[in-house]
């Protein structure tokens, strides 16, 4: 274990992130670089804030409910109706953006490397190809690693475990910014055209939840444009309806599975959860699967045809051919026990390297070196294997967009290259369809071994990439081997049809990396437009998640413990009944007083050591009698408005009369309230009084100190809740529950273990 003099140094020196930036650290610590930074993910870092998703419900809070009446209410549900609609067109827009853009420019690039390893195919020299084939591709995952190793950190991967931190009540800092979203679509865009083990999917969530984070609030902080509508939803509780909103139409965009999208946001995402809701969540991803299908109908040229509604499209799959019948079944779940250990090895994997990037992998310039060296690998594999590979099928009613002859006879192509130079979602559609006999077992099974290593190396480099589709494709790849294994050794019966199984090992594959049951098998379903797998669908999901759940967690909740961000997930740990509040709380608790002098309270926010966000405000009269009972509760936020604004008192017993502070001021310092260093005070204000009793919450949740963790855990999950005062029987303040006293406990493989806090 570390001491704690090591940690203040780990706070000096690293950032515990896979995705903060490394120049604050350049600027405080000159001409010091540290080769390797020390990183355990037995700690919960620090440097994670909490959203407020209960209101507080102070006089001005209070007086505005009351002053709007029931049309006033009418209204505001039509704007929520307005919002959700506008985030799904908006999220169905940015993917039909990204889908055309790709297959544009991947379509460009595999001409010029199909002509020329045509042309060299015949006078010899096919290193040249191999040369300009990896070089397209380092180039253009330079540019795409470049912008979000340097502009914005946060939009490396596919941004699923921070949405779903966002959701779970965890402020992320930058993950709802316009200028993510911005650099999420160009780097994804690049980094699946440099041909990197990649899919569009997974950032298309985080798109969403950003379109719609942005939408509900009716500005744009990051242009300092204030559109002046939607002001009623400008505090967290609301915008987290809308960002689960923006996540599932995300999902739905990519997969063209509305369902799917609204149970994504409930399985994996949203914390909270109510019918309004729900139904408000559906119509959004509704809309945006029908906005992405009808603007690439036009594009496609067929305008009334709507025949595309999701980013990939796995293809229909015909009931007559494709049946399954009862003996299959036991076949279907060792499917799932294979892609539940498969997956549960790619997680492994996974950690590991992650760990190792976090160590040595810290800086800007080294991670895009990564990300180059990856894509040239990439192509390379690539090229190796097509080259290696002696497995050639008839052109002759095959649907293969770029076919490479390379070394096969005239009118024949290589089928090796159909899986490699071909953009993933492609891949995988074909891995489903192909007639039997179309792949080589061989083929497949090197292509799998591959693949699976690059997706692995791939997934947690600094460029913006899902890891569905290459997992779809991985177990895409075996299950067709499988299928065809099967159909030799029942000496070619007709049940065994390679693309049934290609689909099942694809759910398996995926199930087992991700660990989703409800919302992966609805989405399987809406994308292959059929029912009758569901049940087959449903089972491989289930056992792929027990045996994985058996080795080691899912790869998104992997990588948030990797980034010690404190998620609350949804019980308290089981054993956890013989803890009490008394023992999990914070003390000492900084009270303030319900008149306090304003010096005061500006040393107290202004004291860097106790970072605190929320404060008690007791009973102000100092005379012996009286206990110091608890009043309410007030936020940091709130009193650097309050500072801001300088509502004080000259003297304690005469009220000033000025301009009574609205709830819109609060409100227009949302989100990014200034820090307290910003706002001067002068030495006469700091004699002043500051009144608090219309501006704090007067009835804050309170606990008493012999509530068990379990009770003081589901109160604070359930109501979203931010800080939790512990009192004792006189109704005194003794200690503050807060996200992170609660997250610190956690299930370890010997029981119940308490993490350390790290300041970094």
């Amino acid at each position: 274990q570390l001491t704690p003099s090591s940690f203040l140094r780990i706070g000096q020196l690293s950032n515990v992130d896979l995705n903060e930036d490394i120049r604050e650290l350049e600027t405080e610590l000159p001409r010091q670089h540290p080769n390797e930074i020390p990183h355990n993910e037995k700690l919960l870092s620090l440097k994670y804030e909490s959203l407020d998703y209960d209101n507080s419900e102070n006089q001005l809070f209070l007086e505005e409910e009351r002053r709007i009446n029931h049309a006033a209410f009418r209204t505001v549900e039509i704007k929520r109706w307005v919002i959700c609609a506008m985030i799904g067109i908006l999220t169905g827009l940015v993917a039909c953006f990204i889908d055309i853009v790709v297959e544009n420019l991947a379509g460009l690039k595999y001409r010029v490397v199909k002509g020329n390893i045509d042309k060299f195919t015949e006078k010899g020299g096919l290193s040249f190809s191999l040369l300009l084939w990896a070089t397209l591709n380092a180039s253009v995952v330079m540019v795409g690693s470049v912008i979000v190793a340097f502009i914005e950190p946060v939009a490396a991967g596919s941004g699923i475990p921070q949405i779903k931190c966002y959701l779970n009540g965890v402020k992320i800092p930058h993950v709802v910014r316009l200028k993510t979203l911005v650099i999420k679509v160009c780097g994804v865009i690049l980094s699946v055209v440099g041909g990197l083990a990649v899919g569009k999917e997974g950032p298309m969530i985080h798109s969403g939840a950003v379109i719609a984070a942005g939408i509900s609030q009716g500005r744009s902080t990051s242009l300092k444009r204030d559109f002046k509508i939607f002001e009623y939803f400008r505090r967290d509780t609301e915008k987290r309806d809308f960002v689960s909103a923006g996540a599932a139409a995300g999902v739905s965009a990519a997969f063209g599975a509305p369902v799917g999208g609204v149970l994504f946001s409930l399985e994996e995402g949203a914390s909270f959860w109510n019918q309004f809701l729900t139904w408000r969540i559906f119509f959004a991803s509704m809309i945006s699967t029908f906005t992405l299908n009808s603007v690439l109908s036009v594009y496609h040229g067929n305008a009334w045809d709507l025949s595309s509604p999701g980013l990939i499209n796995f293809g229909r799959f015909d009931n007559e051919k494709m049946g399954y019948t009862i003996q299959e079944i036991p076949i279907f779940i060792f499917m799932g026990v294979v892609g539940g250990i498969l997956g549960a090895l790619f997680n492994a994997l996974n950690y590991w390297l992650t760990m190792f990037r976090i160590r040595y992998i810290h800086r800007p310039c080294l991670q895009v070196v990564e990300a180059m060296l990856v894509a040239a690998v990439t192509a390379t594999v690539g090229f190796v294997m097509i080259y290696c590979s002696r497995d050639c099928q008839p052109i002759q009613g095959s649907t293969v967009a770029y076919p490479l002859q390379l070394f096969c006879a005239d009118g024949e192509y290589n089928s090796m290259a159909t899986a490699f130079f071909n953009t993933p979602e492609k891949s995988v559609v074909n891995l489903f369809h192909d007639p039997p006999g179309s792949y080589n077992p061989m083929t497949l099974g090197m292509f799998t071994l591959m693949y699976f290593f690059l997706a692995c190396w791939t997934y947690g480099l600094t460029v913006s990439a899902g890891v569905f589709i290459p997992s779809l494709l991985i177990g895409a790849a075996w299950g067709r081997l499988f299928g065809i294994s099967l159909s030799y050794l029942t000496k070619g019966s007709i049940w065994a049809d390679p693309g049934k199984y290609a689909l099942m090992g694809a759910a398996a594959q995926l199930g087992g990396i991700v660990r989703m049951t409800l919302s992966l098998t609805v989405i399987m379903m809406e994308a292959t437009g059929n029912v009758t797998y569901g049940f087959p669908i449903m089972l491989v999901l289930m056992t792929a998640k027990i045996v994985g759940d058996y080795f080691v967690e899912g790869l998104y909740d992997m990588h948030i413990q990797l980034q010690s961000v404190p998620f609350l997930h949804w019980e308290a740990p089981v054993t956890s009944h013989s803890l009490t509040a008394r023992e999990v709380m914070s003390t000492p608790v900084t009270c303030l007083r319900r008149i306090e002098r304003v010096g005061t309270v500006v040393d107290i926010l202004s004291d860097t050591s106790s970072n605190h966000n929320g404060f008690p405000v007791v009973e102000s009269n100092p005379d012996a009698t009286q206990v110091a009972g608890l009043r309410g509760l007030i936020l940091r936020s709130q009193l650097i408005v309050l500072l801001k604004h300088k509502v004080f008192v000259e003297r304690a017993n005469l009220s000033l009369v000025q301009r009574r502070l609205k709830l819109k001021d609060f409100r227009d310092a949302y989100p990014r309230f200034p820090p307290i260093q910003s706002i001067h005070v002068s030495q006469d204000e700091r004699e002043c009084m500051i009144d608090l009793s219309e501006f704090m919450n007067p009835s804050p949740y309170t606990v008493p100190q012999e509530a068990s963790l379990p009770r003081v855990f589901k109160l604070f999950r359930a109501l979203g809740l931010r800080h939790l005062v512990v009192v004792d029987n006189r109704n005194e303040v003794v200690g503050m529950v807060t996200r992170k006293d609660l997250a610190r406990y956690r299930l370890g493989k010997e029981g119940l273990e308490e993490l350390s806090l790290a300041q970094t």
